[in-house]
């Protein structure tokens, strides 16, 4: 995973090379609102949005009038909560995103379209089980472990506007188009992650 994100790097540091019109860096941090949509496993269980964080670096490279490309590497949340018959249990995975997206700007305002691929890699999870009578954690290293898929392909879409040249705020939806492992449990569900995200950006 390690040399697929220096991999990442390195695209964009090439296509900011290669771009022949001004393109421009920035960052962006917000809050996720994540939760989980089950598969055919054993997922009989309610569960609950997990709030969490996504902050990282964009590029804005315009393509023609109206419209950019604007990939992304970010560090974000996930997870879920559920209520059992034995107490509450919380899960929280933590990603490196990289959204691959096009910018499509809508009637020459500062409302633009974003869409397009992601790509996501699990770097660790953490599990946290209160019965009420006492809290137990667990913090996993993804890569030493064959719970879940080490990578997920997945897809965005939401809005972008641009407050002025500098500063924007943003909303969007992210959903895995993979499921996290092919055999669920109620220990580890089979499921895909989806994610509602608003934030802040701020280009230099």
């Amino acid at each position: 995973m390690k040399k697929i994100i220096i991999l990442a790097i390195g695209l964009f540091a090439a296509t900011a090379a290669s771009a022949q019109s001004p393109i421009r860096l920035g960052v962006k941090a917000g809050l996720n609102i994540p939760d989980i949509i089950k598969g055919d496993g054993n997922n009989d269980f309610d569960t609950k949005v997990n709030p969490g964080f996504n902050a990282g670096i964009t590029l804005d490279i315009p393509l023609i009038t109206g419209l950019a490309f604007t990939p992304e590497l970010l560090y974000a949340t996930k997870g879920y909560k559920a209520e059992t018959a034995f107490g509450n249990f919380t899960q929280t995975t933590h990603f490196i995103d990289i959204p691959i997206l096009a910018t499509i700007n809508l009637g020459g305002s500062g409302l633009n379209l974003v869409a397009g691929p992601q790509v996501s890699f699990l770097t660790k999870t953490n599990n946290k089980f209160d019965s009420g009578f006492g809290t137990v954690e667990e913090t996993i290293i993804e890569d030493k472990s064959d719970r879940f898929k080490k990578s997920l392909v997945g897809g965005l879409i939401g809005f972008r506007y641009d407050i002025n040249d500098k500063v924007d705020i943003h909303g969007r939806y992210a959903l895995d188009f993979q499921k996290n492992n092919e055999d669920g449990s109620r220990e580890t569900p089979e499921y895909r992650n989806q994610v509602f995200s608003v934030g802040l950006g701020l280009k230099f």
